[in-house]
């Protein structure tokens, strides 16, 4: 670990090869030009690849990966698919391609620096999601970044994330799976979880689902950062067990086992912080558990007042206590 780069500790700018020129490498290797250091070449063998790096890092020249390497005399960007991260660096490595000095740093989230083996590196993860497009570098400035990195190596890595904008968030080595979860959790999850919205209000007749969308989930993403599970609401965390059957009877089949799934965390998570009392949760867990069986799920047994009286007058008596167990109405 002791070969670093000759501009580590001066203010020169670094020479930066690029190897994975995807949304993410071709971003960053446009960020780091933008921050004064001299992006030389890069690597990206699909036509999508090469025309990212006509527009993005049109200083760069295009060539195999290992020719890359050779050109990055100070800095190696890694930016490669997970699972073929391995692979690229051992080959690397072996064919001899790493100039004397030359540091690594790949943008996997799910990995720290042992993926690199015997290389000098870090991990230097973008917590953002990206396009590949120039409108990627505006969305930089403020973003974190998970870093994972030898000791050696931990100040070059943050002087890194300074250049690119960004915050330093350290990692542990044995906690980068749990990290990218998290991201990947909240991020790509949440691309479905919108779609599923939207194909569901189409189902429903609403034209724009965009229109109806937009400002509740920009709120209730603005709720859930500031207040977390105080920001639950909506028929499971109010343990509305009828309406929740009514959505599973009438959604469509390929929508339930998500909606199942996420209700049952709710619930879960609502129970826990306190918004779900579990004596009012009884019902709605019932109707999830009959639907997550495939089992004949009737409707919510109607109240009945005591005695044997109807429905109706069990109502007039108990409205005040079902009142009393929320004051939200929202979705």
């Amino acid at each position: 670990m002791s070969a670093v780069p000759r501009a580590r500790d001066r203010a020169e700018p670094l020479v930066v090869g690029v190897v994975g020129a995807g949304r993410v490498g071709a971003v960053l290797g446009a960020a780091l030009a933008a921050a004064g250091h001299r992006v030389v070449a890069a690597a990206g063998v699909s036509a999508a690849s090469r025309d990212r790096i006509a527009r993005l890092l049109p200083q760069a020249a295009v060539l195999p990966a290992d020719e890359v390497a050779r050109a990055a005399t100070d800095l190696l960007l890694l930016a490669v698919p997970d699972d073929a991260l391995a692979g690229v660096a051992s080959g690397l490595r072996v064919t001899g391609a790493q100039p004397a000095g030359q540091i690594v740093a790949h943008t996997s989230g799910a990995h720290g620096v042992a993926v690199l083996g015997a290389a000098a590196g870090f991990a230097l993860h973008p917590a953002m999601t990206f396009t590949g497009e120039p409108a990627d570098l505006d969305r930089l400035p403020g973003i974190a970044y998970g870093l994972t990195a030898p000791a050696p190596l931990r100040a070059f890595a943050a002087r890194l994330v300074t250049d690119l904008g960004g915050v330093p968030e350290w990692v542990a080595e044995e906690s980068r799976p749990v990290y990218h979860a998290a991201l990947a959790h909240g991020a790509n999850h949440l691309v479905t979880l919108v779609n599923e919205a939207a194909d569901l209000l189409r189902a429903a007749g609403v034209g724009q689902p965009g229109t109806v969308l937009a400002p509740l989930l920009q709120a209730a993403l603005d709720n859930a950062l500031r207040m977390g599970d105080a920001a639950l609401t909506g028929p499971v965390s109010r343990g509305d067990a009828g309406t929740v059957h009514k959505h599973l009877d009438r959604i469509p089949a390929d929508a339930v086992p998500a909606y199942l799934a996420l209700a049952r965390r709710t619930a879960d998570r609502a129970i826990a912080a306190g918004r779900l009392r579990p004596r009012d949760a009884i019902a709605l867990l019932d109707v999830l558990a009959h639907a997550a069986s495939d089992e004949p799920d009737p409707a919510p047994a109607e109240a009945v007042a005591p005695g044997g009286a109807p429905a109706e007058a069990a109502e007039g008596a108990a409205w005040r206590a079902e009142a009393g167990r929320t004051e939200e109405v929202a979705p």
